[in-house]
């Protein structure tokens, strides 16, 4: 069997592009999109996005398998190089900028920009224990600054779902966190029954933080479009950051806008086309 594909990355969080739109069905299995991950015998991706076709009411449909077989809800970089890959698909036209896209978190609306960014309604973030979901309180409580002991350390951790889960801890220097050893910790930890994200998170300003993250079933990434959002929102409930912040991420920026108005959350950044081929 032959697949044609296009690897984008969105900040160096890459990904493997699937044209899906004759079926509803994922061309490729769980471990055959680990084998196309592989960066020493595939193609090498953080995971591959399929295009498939919408519902009665979106566009198209959104489905990805990330490098180690799993399917996560939602992936804000690769909805990004999903839409740039769908422009593409199009004719790169542009005649649609913006799209309505069934994900498992819910429909996202990503919209190309003259400048060549794409911006993405990414929701409401769910902040109920319940809806994360997290044990760390009872399932209508917040998870806000609760203590969670994580490799013989206390964290103070905020917990955020952006439809998928996140645990966000501050610290005082991102650079000096040790990602390979604590990141799979927080992921298995058993008050995460899904497993999750975790980002830790450097306060610069109030408008510009650093982050590195840990994705579940992805490991270390340069970086996580949902979880600069979730961080966003935990800084705002945290009273460390404005509703507008630039999120600094080891591959860039995003801007993140969590709006006082319709209360949802905007992510605005870049995903750029790295080379097509077929396997």
């Amino acid at each position: 069997m032959a697949i044609e594909f296009t690897k984008y990355h969105g900040l160096g969080n890459d990904f493997i592009l699937i044209d899906n739109r004759s079926s509803s069905t994922p061309r490729l299995t769980p471990e055959q999109a680990v084998n196309l991950c592989d960066r020493h015998f595939g193609i090498g991706a953080n995971g591959v996005i399929f295009a498939l076709p919408g519902t009665k009411d979106t566009d198209y449909t959104m489905r990805i398998y990330n490098s180690d077989g799993s399917e996560p809800e939602m992936c804000g970089n690769g909805i990004r190089c999903l839409a740039g890959f769908l422009a593409e698909l199009e004719g790169m036209s542009r005649t649609q900028d913006r799209y309505r896209i069934h994900t498992l978190a819910g429909v996202m609306t990503p919209q190309l920009t003259e400048d060549g960014q794409i911006r993405v309604d990414m929701g409401l973030p769910h902040l109920l224990a319940g809806e994360i979901p997290t044990t760390l309180a009872a399932a209508d409580a917040k998870v806000i600054n609760q203590p969670l002991e994580v490799a013989g350390q206390s964290w103070d951790v905020t917990c955020v779902s952006m439809g998928n889960p996140h645990c966000i801890t501050f610290v005082d220097d991102v650079a000096a966190i040790s990602l390979e050893s604590i990141g799979p910790q927080f992921e298995h930890h058993p008050v995460f029954p899904q497993r999750t994200n975790t980002e830790f998170i450097q306060v610069v300003s109030r408008d510009y933080v650093k982050m590195r993250v840990w994705e579940r079933g992805a490991g270390i990434t340069l970086a996580c479009g949902t979880g600069a959002c979730a961080a966003l929102v935990a800084g705002v409930l945290t009273e460390k950051c404005d509703r507008r912040a630039i999120v600094e991420l080891p591959g860039g920026t995003l801007e993140i806008e969590w709006s006082e108005i319709d209360q949802r959350v905007y992510m605005t950044g870049p995903a750029e086309r790295v080379f097509t081929g077929k396997i």
